[in-house]
């Protein structure tokens, strides 16, 4: 597939009376409708590696929206702007959700959105905050996570119905295997249909080339990992077959 065959386009919307700017990708030699795929980003914001994400999931043949849950586009380079940015999300769910439901339901004016097949794909901050949106009752087919934090929203079996994958880095070290045994029982406990891949050796943020880079500068583990980034790229792909028609 090439790049020439994706419709690119920054849009804006709006919700939660705040202006968002997010990107959207899909197919122009794709006829019909598609499922329709959210990726929530990293800590920083929607940065192009976000946007190279949804391009790639277009040439799947999936229309797909990058969301800007920040709102006015904002994007930080440091961990000390996106840790304070990032806070707020995870201590106002609601709020996340009404930035997340303006993304919904943008991305259903789209002609060629199947409606009824939504899924949601996260990395690190992005990644949690979509876990959270299905157990806070979403109607979302599936959710991936990639590097993301697992400590997520009360879970109940009433609200939470989709699907999710979890693609976690082995040697993560925000992320202690205590964290990953209280998720795994709070899934069980739920009834959630969950899917927990372990990447050995990878660390936080595995699936960003980028990413080695700026852990050097600001001396924290992170580290792009090509095996986890590959690998939980196909599993996404065999989840989504399986659970998108």
């Amino acid at each position: 597939m090439k790049e020439q065959n994706i419709i690119t386009a920054a849009i804006t919307y709006s919700g939660d009376n705040v202006s968002m700017h997010g990107f959207i990708a899909y197919r122009k030699d794709q006829t019909g409708k598609r499922p329709g795929i959210l990726v929530i980003p990293e800590w920083w914001g929607l940065t192009e590696y976000i946007k190279r994400r949804a391009k790639m999931l277009a040439e799947l043949g999936y229309i797909a929206m990058a969301v800007d849950i920040y709102g006015d586009g904002k994007v930080v380079d440091t961990p000390t702007e996106a840790g304070q940015l990032a806070k707020q999300f995870y201590d106002d769910l609601d709020m996340t959700k009404r930035r997340f439901d303006a993304a919904v339901q943008t991305i259903k004016t789209y002609a060629e959105t199947d409606t009824q097949q939504l899924a949601a794909i996260g990395y690190c901050f992005g990644g949690t905050q979509a876990m959270n949106m299905a157990c806070m009752g979403e109607d979302l087919k599936a959710v991936v996570s990639f590097h993301g934090g697992l400590t997520v929203a009360a879970t109940d079996s009433n609200k939470l119905k989709a699907p999710i994958l979890v693609c976690h880095g082995g040697a993560d070290p925000f992320v202690p295997e205590a964290e990953v045994n209280q998720f795994k029982k709070e899934m069980a406990d739920a009834n959630a249909d969950l899917t927990f891949i372990s990447y050995e050796g990878a660390t936080h943020a595995f699936s960003n080339p980028e990413i080695t880079a700026v852990g050097e500068k600001f001396d924290i583990p992170l580290r792009y990992n090509e095996a986890a980034d590959k690998g939980s790229w196909q599993a996404m792909q065999d989840f989504f077959k399986k659970y998108l028609h």
